[in-house]
């Protein structure tokens, strides 16, 4: 009796196996499923974008530069499209009276606003505290005016700034004028009419002549 049911089982088990088996769907057929990728809004090509089978393993495949791609897939798989500044896009594979599919997909581009990030060079509170409490406050234009006008600053200047046309100009103009003046002292000097020492031994040789010539007479 054992044996009996045990046989029947094993009957019923496999003719549940044959039915559900029979009610499979056939294999889908592959298909060489090959596209161009465009810009909705532009309808240039959209390059690099990454295509996903996720009906099948999720096989990734990716476009080229131009926007073109190809690959072998089923009839009915659902194929992703992402990409950069672009929405994600989903379709599925068309039926083909032949082994190919060719499609012409776009992508509408995506604009995402992304928060604002204020990048500090602190890592800490405490280094930022750090940082304040040793900051070096710049002199206002009154301190840097007063501090170019020192004696030390304007002959480091006068060393370092060479002069112009004027400068050259009146020192030159002021050289020669010393110069002219040293003459001129020079040239009186050396004449005995406008030596007060010369007029003075002068006149005492005349009066000594006139002395001599009194005790003579």
């Amino acid at each position: 009796m054992r044996s009996k049911r045990l046989l029947s089982c094993i009957y019923f088990i496999l003719g549940m196996f044959v039915v559900v088996h029979g009610q499979q769907s056939p294999e889908k057929k592959l298909v060489q499923f090959s596209g161009i990728i465009h810009n909705t809004d532009t309808s240039i090509v959209v390059p690099y974008v990454t295509l996903t089978n996720l009906s099948f393993q999720k096989e990734l495949f990716n476009a080229n530069h131009q926007g073109f791609f190809s690959f072998v897939a089923h009839e009915g798989d659902t194929i992703q499209l992402s990409a950069v500044g672009y929405r994600t896009e989903k379709l599925i594979i068309p039926k083909s009276p032949n082994n190919k599919v060719t499609v012409d997909l776009s992508m509408k581009p995506q604009i995402v606003d992304l928060p604002v990030v204020t990048v500090y060079p602190w890592a800490s509170i405490d280094e930022f505290n750090y940082a304040f409490m040793n900051l070096k406050i710049a002199a206002d234009d009154y301190l840097i005016a007063q501090r170019n006008l020192t004696s030390e600053s304007l002959m480091a200047m006068a060393k370092e700034v060479p002069r112009n046309a004027a400068e050259i100009q009146n020192i030159d103009a002021i050289n020669r004028h010393i110069s002219l003046s040293n003459k001129a002292v020079n040239q009186r000097n050396s004449n005995p009419l406008f030596s007060p020492l010369a007029w003075a031994s002068f006149i005492n040789q005349i009066t000594q002549g006139n002395k001599s010539r009194s005790n003579n007479n």
